[in-house]
């Protein structure tokens, strides 16, 4: 049996932002990011749990915002970090 998420009524923004600088955090304190992920609640470009940083997933905890978008060019997935699960239908 394969977990659903329960968080889509929290999906307000599933555009990415035309230009992506980098993870807020990281810019602001120098850090380094491997992948790119935007909260699906309110849009923050955060790094992914592979970076030193943590910082989609450390925002979605502490802001309560469950669901985040990869920000790569040419993915199109999300993920919902409270029900550990891919998220469907995908926003695109």
């Amino acid at each position: 049996m394969s977990a659903t998420c329960t968080h889509l009524d929290s999906v307000k923004v599933t555009t990415l932002p035309a230009a992506i600088r980098g993870c807020e955090e990281c810019l602001a304190t120098g850090g380094v990011w491997v992948h790119l992920r935007m909260c699906e609640s309110c849009g923050r470009i955060g790094c992914c749990d592979s970076s030193p940083g943590r910082h989609a997933s450390r925002h979605a905890a502490s802001a309560h915002h469950p669901i985040a978008r990869s920000a790569e060019p040419g993915e199109h997935w999300s993920w919902c970090f409270v029900d550990e699960t891919p998220v469907t239908p995908n926003p695109s």
